[in-house]
C-alpha cells in the first residue's frame, strides 16, 4: 500500500474515533432504570382489579337489612338441611366462595364468587362506621393479616344485651361452617375487628 494511501486510512481511522467519541460525549444520558416488565404488568394487574372491584361495587343491587338476614339464614340448613360447609378454595352451588367473605356476599347480592375480606373492607364495597352505629345486616370485620386465616367478617344480626358488650351473629367458619353465635368481636376497640356498612344496604 502507498504511503498516500496509508496516510489517507489513517485519516479515515482517526475522523471515525473522533466521531465515535463525540457521540459518546454527547449522547443522552441513560434512562432511569425501569422495574422489570413483570413488576410493570402486576401493577397494572392489580390497578385493573380494584377498578373492576369499584365498578362491581357501584353495581351491586341494593339489599335491605332483612334480606340480609333472611339470606343469611339460608346457608344454615342448605346442605340437605345442614348447614354450609366451610372452604376458602370450593364454590356453593349459587356460585359463592363457601369461606366467611364469600358467605357475606352471598348476603349482600354481590357478585359470585365475592370478593374476599380485604376487599371487602378496601374495595368500596363498605364504609366503617362505630361499633355504637351497628344495625343488622352490617358487618364486623379484621382484614388487617397476612394471613387469611387469621382474617375474618360476621353479619351483625343485633346486640344481646343492653350493655353492648357481645352481639348475635351469622358467620361461615373453619372447621363448623354455617352458624349463629354469640360474639364479641370489636366490642373491646383491641382485637383488630372494626365495624363495617354495606354501602348497597338499605334503610
Amino acid at each position: 500500500m502507498s504511503k498516500n494511501m496509508s496516510g489517507r486510512w489513517g485519516m479515515a481511522a482517526l475522523t471515525a474515533l473522533v466521531c465515535a467519541g463525540s457521540v459518546a460525549l454527547t449522547a443522552p444520558a441513560a434512562p432511569a432504570a425501569q422495574p422489570p416488565a413483570s413488576a410493570a404488568v402486576t401493577e397494572r394487574f392489580a390497578a385493573g382489579q380494584v377498578e373492576q372491584a369499584g365498578n362491581a361495587a357501584l353495581r351491586a343491587p341494593g339489599v335491605s337489612r332483612a334480606q340480609v338476614l333472611a339470606r343469611a339464614k339460608t346457608w344454615l340448613t342448605a346442605n340437605n338441611g345442614r348447614p354450609v360447609p366451610y372452604s376458602q378454595v370450593k364454590r356453593w352451588k349459587d356460585g359463592f366462595r363457601q369461606d366467611c367473605s364469600g358467605y357475606v356476599s352471598m348476603t349482600l347480592r354481590l357478585p359470585a364468587p365475592g370478593p374476599n375480606t380485604v376487599g371487602l373492607k378496601n374495595n368500596g364495597f363498605t364504609r366503617r362506621i362505630a361499633m355504637k352505629d351497628l344495625a343488622p345486616g352490617d358487618l364486623v370485620l379484621k382484614a388487617n393479616s397476612n394471613s387469611a386465616d387469621l382474617r375474618h367478617v360476621v353479619i351483625f344480626a343485633g346486640w344481646s344485651n343492653s350493655g353492648h358488650t357481645a352481639y348475635k351473629s351469622y358467620e361461615q367458619a373453619g372447621g363448623v361452617g354455617t352458624r349463629f353465635k354469640q360474639h364479641s368481636y370489636g366490642v373491646n376497640g383491641r382485637d383488630g375487628y372494626h365495624a363495617y356498612r354495606p354501602v348497597n344496604i338499605t334503610g
